[in-house]
């Protein structure tokens, strides 16, 4: 049987953030996604400039969101939470680059007879 003296001592991490501190990451990706929505809509350029850019603001968001809301970095055993966004990171690398390959390679197989007969059959032909 159990005394009622005893007590359970919990251990809890305390990962999670301030209002401060969600407010900050919100209006961070809140201004990364307008800068890239602006750079598109009121067409900045046609270089690849504006794709490296584009690139390069997704990747500050991924980053703003991983230390804002998903708390990396701030609790005391990292390692998992980072095998767990390596193993994200790789699977969607491939989805992305797999994709890409593979459009790429139907693309240069076929032929503009096959293109034609596709396109009239899906009622966008020439």
């Amino acid at each position: 049987m159990s005394n009622e003296h005893d007590s359970v001592v919990v251990k809890h991490e305390d990962n999670e953030g301030s209002l401060r501190s969600y407010v900050t990451g919100f209006l961070l990706s809140i201004a990364l996604t307008l800068c890239a929505y602006l750079m598109v809509v009121h067409r900045v350029s046609t270089n690849d400039w504006v794709i490296a850019a584009i690139i390069g603001l997704a990747l500050i968001q991924f980053l703003v969101q991983m230390f804002y809301f998903l708390h990396l970095g701030k609790e005391t055993k990292p390692r998992w939470k980072l095998f767990v966004l390596i193993f994200m990171i790789t699977i969607v690398l491939i989805l992305v680059f797999g994709s890409i390959w593979i459009m790429n390679n139907l693309n240069h197989r076929m032929t503009p007879e096959q293109i034609n007969t596709y396109l009239n059959n899906q009622g966008g032909g020439f």
